[in-house]
């Protein structure tokens, strides 16, 4: 099987024999590893002046960072970040990657639509309109999906894509940002839409949200995205006890503390690294990774140390 067939496997809950497949969000080490600046950190202002030239290979260097990290590190799926976001420069990544990797590599990108935490300057005011105006608020979240399914329907005819990552965060440490009732009323409609609308279309979905899930998890279940991701240990998410109660219905994505990696001894770290496999394994439907992603300041032995325990101990039988 090939890295995307077993990633796809994984997230169809089928049973695998061998790795756990493995792959992060996003990896922003690329200075450290490759001497070249990711392309999420680069200023692209003047991308309209350039020649058709530069452009192509600034392409050309982004879909080439993207697949040696997929190689360097074993990663089953790549999450491209085509830069700049438009839609003509999606479509271009992603047959760039495909034509130097064929089927090789899962390819996904972001394709939330649904109500996130507001910023400081945001929560105030959304807060106000959830109580004033809730019809006018639920039209929003409406037209926002619509306008990406629209969008994936173009993706779809174009082919080459294979899932989206839906990147809206719900929670903090302490819980999601709405309650559970207003959740199901403002979030879970349109989520279940979207995902739905991107099943009807062929694509795989990942939905990802840092933070406490549990008051919200059977929610999230309900919407039917085929993972969940990162299973937020900072957050005092179990991974045990979500595989316990969803296990038999979503794939699992996650989840090696981050703050561990960051900041905690090696034995710490491969306590995580263990935890998550032990938990995440048994059953199949699990895909390894950290709880959130390689981060800019994570130092990268620490990632280098939870890879080498994922080969020796993240294998099926």
């Amino acid at each position: 099987m090939t890295p995307r067939e077993r990633f796809i496997a994984a997230l169809e809950r089928k049973p695998l024999t061998g790795l756990v497949p493995h792959f992060e969000l996003v990896f922003f080490l690329t200075m450290e590893v490759f001497n070249k600046v990711h392309p999420s950190h680069r200023n692209y202002s003047q991308w309209d002046q350039m020649s058709e030239k530069e452009r192509e290979l600034h392409r050309v260097d982004m879909a080439d960072i993207f697949i040696a990290t997929a190689e360097r590190y074993n990663h089953s799926a790549i999450f491209l970040h085509p830069n700049p976001s438009r839609l003509e420069e999606i479509l271009r990544q992603v047959d760039l990657v495909r034509e130097k990797t064929g089927d090789k590599y899962f390819l996904m990108i972001h394709g939330d639509a649904t109500f996130s935490i507001p910023d400081g300057e945001h929560m105030q005011e959304f807060s106000y309109r959830i109580a004033d105006e809730p019809e006018k608020l639920k039209e929003e979240a409406d037209k926002m999906v619509n306008n990406a399914l629209a969008k994936a329907e173009k993706i779809a005819r174009h082919g080459g894509l294979d899932g989206f990552a839906l990147c809206a965060d719900y929670c903090l440490n302490t819980g999601p940002f709405l309650s559970p009732s207003m959740f199901s009323e403002f979030v879970t409609p349109y989520l279940a839409k979207l995902i739905k609308g991107y099943k009807d279309m062929g694509f795989y979905t990942i939905k990802h949200t840092d933070g406490n899930i549990m008051p919200i998890l059977d929610q999230l279940v309900e919407a039917n995205p085929h993972a969940l991701h990162s299973i937020d240990p900072q957050a005092g998410v179990d991974i045990a006890e979500v595989k316990r109660l969803a296990g038999d219905k979503v794939c699992l994505i996650g989840n090696v503390n981050c703050g561990l990696m960051q900041t905690g001894t090696e034995e710490e770290v491969k306590e995580s690294v263990r935890y998550a496999l032990k938990n995440g394994m048994p059953r199949g439907g699990y895909i390894f990774s950290t709880s959130n992603c390689i981060y800019t300041g994570m130092p990268l032995e620490r990632y280098e140390l939870m890879l080498e325990i994922w080969k020796t101990e993240g294998v099926y039988n």
